[in-house]
């Protein structure tokens, strides 16, 4: 097997892996109402269900940063294949609350395993312009993935078809990628020095860094939050809630694809301000618009929260270059994990809003629209404070120019 045989192969496993994760993101979405009508679960509760994806990506994204070198990328993705094959399993033939929270938390498990061998490996695999575009093309697979699951539950729910035979089209891309990893040779660290992890944690206690972790828990729950919940939100808006996920997230691909001259003519400050900016206009539109006008705010909301996640990556490899791949890895987990501990907060105010909105003489279908367009109004703080802290983040790093070497859109 030639090099260039062997490399390609790993790439296209890696995209295979995170369309895996984007399935799973796409389809549990959508498969949520089902779930609460066939265990008669509270949007609370739902929400719990969710936070275990979120919880468990940044615990094995985090421990795989720090054993890829010593456990290797091989071995990472040896782990992540169980892990997914035994949350999809476990979550179709689960009986009840417990058993979907354990299933989910496997899942987010085998994600995390992803991102975490996934990103340095395809790094150590390519170099220059080269390594940077398929960095780009591997990260649009997440988007991308999303739009075509979300579009297979949308068409697989509207046929009457199962959440249980849903649960089983996660299982092709699974076994796609296993097959593409099984006797490939991974590549070496390219990096002299980059298993440095005293060097990594130095860099890590620094005012930017903090900064950035901060921010980073904001960014994601405004992109995560609205996209999870968009089944329950929006079903009584008039609008389909698969295709409003299909259309934000293939706005993202694209916008993702592009992100290097988009980045290169506003600035990785600029990008992060405007893009706060829009995501916080997004979700107020949610809040008060039904019908067509929120297929309009889905794409504010898209233009929005499109280069949060690689931006604020792109922004630690940047301005806190020798945190390394820890970091990065670092600075993921703790988006996910911000995203785990809000899910059921965000569902505790759906089922208040509920009780509020019923005491009013509300019920059906207005009900849950004023419930949901309620939650989504709270929702729309998390950009807002955005707003504040990119404007003093613009303005801090404005005379401390990046790392020159590092590319900002890298992902």
């Amino acid at each position: 097997m030639t090099a260039d045989v062997n490399k390609t192969a790993l790439f296209n496993g890696s995209c295979f892996a995170l369309i895996t994760t984007a399935f799973t993101f796409a389809i549990r979405a959508g498969i949520l109402t089902q779930l609460g009508a066939q265990f008669n679960l509270t949007a609370e509760q739902l929400g719990f269900i969710n936070s275990m994806w979120f919880l468990g990506f940044p615990i094995s994204m985090i421990i795989g940063g720090l054993v890829y070198h010593s456990f290797g990328p091989r071995n990472i993705m040896r782990v992540a294949f169980v892990a997914h094959a035994l949350g999809i399993i476990l979550t179709i033939y689960a009986g009840g609350y417990t058993l979907l929270l354990i299933s989910t938390l496997f899942i987010g498990f085998g994600n995390g395993c992803t991102e975490a061998a996934c990103n340095p490996m395809i790094a150590d695999s390519y170099s220059g312009v080269k390594m940077n575009k398929m960095l780009n093309r591997f990260h649009m697979w997440f988007p991308g993935g999303i739009v075509i699951g979300s579009l297979i539950s949308k068409f697989m729910t509207d046929a009457g078809l199962s959440w249980q035979l849903q649960m089983w089209v996660i299982m092709i891309p699974t076994i796609i990628y296993a097959v593409l990893f099984y006797g490939k040779t991974f590549p070496a660290p390219k990096v002299e020095g980059a298993t440095s992890l005293a060097e990594n944690l130095k860099a890590m206690v620094s005012p930017t860094y903090i900064f950035l972790f901060i921010c980073m828990a904001l960014t994601a729950i405004s992109e995560f939050g609205p996209q999870q919940w968009v089944g329950l939100v929006m079903s009584s808006s008039g609008a389909s809630p698969m295709l409003i996920l299909a259309l934000v997230t293939g706005l993202m691909a694209v916008g993702r694809f592009f992100a290097g001259p988009v980045i290169q003519a506003l600035g990785q400050t600029g990008v992060l301000l405007i893009s706060a900016i829009f995501a916080a206009i997004g979700i107020y539109l949610f809040s008060v618009v039904t019908g067509p006008m929120a297929y309009v705010a889905a794409v504010c909301f898209a233009i929005g929260v499109c280069y949060f996640w690689p931006t604020m990556v792109g922004a630690v490899a940047q301005r806190v270059p020798l945190s390394g791949a820890l970091g990065m890895s670092i600075i993921g987990g703790v988006g996910m994990f911000s995203s785990s501990i809000f899910q059921p907060i965000i569902g505790r105010w759906i089922d208040s809003a509920r009780a509020e909105s019923a005491q009013s003489g509300l019920s059906g279908a207005q009900l849950e629209l004023v419930a949901g367009q309620d939650t989504l109004a709270k929702m729309a703080m998390f950009p807002a404070i955005l707003i504040v802290l990119f404007i003093i983040f613009f303005f801090w790093q404005k005379r401390t120019p990046a790392s020159q070497g590092q590319v900002a859109a890298a992902h």
